[in-house]
């Protein structure tokens, strides 16, 4: 575990959005019975990695969006918040109408303030991953994040010129122009619900998420973060993925002794709890491994703080 506290955060008045709707159908049959973003990525469910990168985001307050059947279990995992410091919001979305919808139905909850809009299955780690999202914060208009892919076709893709500005952007193209895939995690201003508003469903019945950006690209106000050599982006979609994905984590904390994307873990580490209220969190998980590694992290810092 970290021996030392990182630099805290900014808390943003930016909102945060999880879409976590959808089948699964890519899943089946696992997804019959549960939500994807509730099935385990080694020692924690799926929905703690975008969560924890909303955190570090510097977001307090999140809009958990997803299916009425699965919506209760997300509201019994996550409850209000409060135990991480911060507040939980939830709503439902009764048909798969794409990623720009959620904007549309959180429209009352972003009151007209800026957002940050992550997919519920997408897995975000690098060193410095923070720092990167704080520059995002800086900016204005909308701010994508690309990731380098071996297969563009199968992604939306984001075409840069030298300067890395973005001056095009693509759904899964027959020709990549780039190998930049756009990840699923979106830093927008308040006039995100309004352009979703705007656009018209896709061939596949859906409010693509491209079009939405596309209303930014026109007025030259969409950036790119660029995901270089030593960040990770996970979309854990497919068996193949969901599988990975647990390994990857797995090999990170059994070689590094560190946790990845922990809540508990980020919420201390940002001031929205104290070592006090993360010790309860570990005794509470102390049963299983994911606790004891919480509580070897309360003994460090409690051992560094009696030192200072």
């Amino acid at each position: 575990m970290l021996n030392k506290r990182t630099d805290k955060i900014k808390i943003t008045r930016r909102k945060g959005i999880v879409l976590a709707g959808g089948k699964g159908s890519r899943l089946l049959p696992l997804t019959l019975g549960t939500s994807k973003q509730l099935m385990p990525i080694f020692d924690k469910p799926l929905i703690y990695y975008p969560l924890s990168t909303l955190i570090m985001s510097g977001v307090q307050e999140v809009l958990f969006i997803s299916t009425p059947h699965d919506l209760p279990s997300f509201q019994r995992l996550l409850g209000d918040g409060s135990k991480w410091g911060m507040m939980f919001n939830y709503a439902i979305q009764d048909q798969p109408r794409g990623i720009a919808d959620a904007f549309r139905i959180g429209r009352d909850y972003l009151d007209g303030e800026p957002s940050v809009l992550i997919l519920g299955d997408n897995i975000f780690f690098g060193h410095g991953m923070q720092a990167v999202l704080s520059h995002a914060e800086t900016r204005s208009g909308a701010t994508i994040f690309a990731s380098l892919v071996r297969d563009p076709h199968r992604f939306g893709i984001v075409e840069l010129n030298a300067n890395y500005d973005v001056i095009g952007l693509e759904e899964k193209p027959a020709a990549p122009k780039s190998h930049w895939a756009v990840t699923g995690l979106y830093f927008v201003d308040g006039r995100a619900p309004d352009f979703a508003d705007e656009i018209e469903c896709s061939s596949r019945g859906e409010l693509e998420i491209l079009s939405l950006l596309n209303h930014y690209l026109q007025r030259q106000q969409l950036g790119v973060e660029i995901l270089h050599r030593g960040y990770a982006w996970l979309d854990a979609g497919t068996h193949e993925s969901l599988h990975q994905a647990s390994d990857f984590v797995k090999t990170l904390q059994d070689r590094q002794g560190l946790l990845v994307c922990s809540p508990e873990e980020l919420a201390y580490r940002n001031g929205l709890i104290s070592i006090d209220r993360l010790a309860e969190l570990a005794d509470e998980q102390k049963q299983s491994t994911y606790g004891e590694a919480l509580m070897t992290i309360v003994r460090q810092e409690r051992d560094d703080l009696s030192k200072r």
